[in-house]
């Protein structure tokens, strides 16, 4: 198994955005000194549910607080960035890090981000497939032109780097399914699907045309702790608060309801889905999810009860896991 971290810089409750951005550069620092393979950072506009709104510049910070691990975004969000903005960015932090950037993107939501930042419900709604083209094209290509959507004559793109960056793109229909299969780009999945639904995607993606081998990305939540109820009564503890503060603010550009979880639920809903536990049920979780999903690159969110302490305690056992002999617990994951 492929292993990796979700950084979403949470801030939860009592906490500012200095200690949330602190933990998760922490975080990522710890991941590359225990032998995880990546980490991934989230965006998010306006929220404390996430507090970094730019992913590839917190990337770019943490390939230079890094050496040996692979840092990519999870996702920067197409609709409201240029798509060859982005691809010019991904280039360059594929030079300069040595091929460790990966860059992930997706579609957002229908949130006020759209209005800020210029953008509109139309191109939320339609807008994708030619966004993802045109990033594609800049990515890969030396020069590139507009499309309907953006408008511009033939540019060069620079700086060329050895290999065109990897990109990802998050999958939450199957729709888009369809549509990184017929681009052939790998897709990510996100902690609120179950293993049986992201199975379900990777057997659409490869019904729809998409290369056998790619290399999807699964997100869980792991949290470890001496017992498995010790591991619950933690993450129950401290999830709703940061969980519905998060919700709630959630602001959709066509006034209509943001999402309606209710956090204890949710909360709940996720100690029952993922690996939180003692170190042999985590194990034992981790192996099972990536059978019954159908992926071995999973990256985990374990910054759950937004304690460092706790994060870094989750992450010495995975990394124990992707070290240790077979026999061990978390050695079972190798």
């Amino acid at each position: 198994m492929k292993l990796g971290v979700f950084l979403l810089a949470a801030r939860f409750p009592g906490q500012t955005d200095t200690d949330a951005l602190r933990r998760t550069v922490d975080i990522a620092v710890a991941a590359d000194r225990v032998g995880l393979a990546d980490a991934w950072v989230a965006e998010h506009h306006f929220m404390p549910y996430g507090t970094c709104p730019d992913a590839i510049t917190l990337a770019a910070h943490l390939l230079g607080r890094t050496t040996r691990i692979d840092v990519g975004t999870a996702i920067s969000v197409l609709t409201t960035a240029h798509p060859v903005a982005l691809a010019e960015r991904a280039r360059l932090l594929s030079i300069v890090s040595g091929n460790r950037f990966r860059l992930g993107v997706g579609r957002g939501g229908p949130w006020v981000d759209l209005e800020v930042f210029g953008s509109s419900i139309e191109r939320y709604q339609t807008g994708m497939p030619a966004a993802l083209d045109l990033l594609l094209r800049a990515l890969r290509e030396s020069t590139v032109e507009g499309n309907a959507n953006h408008p511009f004559r033939s540019v060069p793109i620079v700086p060329t780097p050895t290999a065109p960056p990897t990109l990802h793109l998050a999958c939450t229909s199957l729709a888009t399914v369809e549509l990184a299969a017929a681009r052939g780009v790998p897709m990510l999945l996100g902690m609120h699907m179950t293993d049986d639904e992201k199975r379900a995607f990777v057997d659409h993606y490869r019904a729809s045309g998409g290369p056998a081998d790619a290399d999807h990305v699964s997100t869980v939540v792991v949290h470890i702790a001496d017992t498995r109820e010790q591991a619950v009564a933690e993450v129950m503890a401290a999830a709703p608060g940061w969980l519905q503060q998060g919700l709630a603010a959630h602001v959709r550009v066509d006034g209509g309801p943001g999402p309606s979880r209710d956090p204890v639920a949710y909360a709940r809903y996720l100690c029952d889905l993922h690996p939180i536990g003692d170190p042999a049920f985590c194990a034992h979780r981790l192996r099972d999810s990536s059978h019954r999903s159908g992926i071995d690159h999973v990256i985990a969110l374990v910054e759950v009860t937004g304690s460092t302490g706790h994060a870094l305690r989750t992450l010495g056992e995975l990394g124990a896991g992707q070290a240790t002999p077979p026999g061990s617990d978390l050695g079972k994951l190798a």
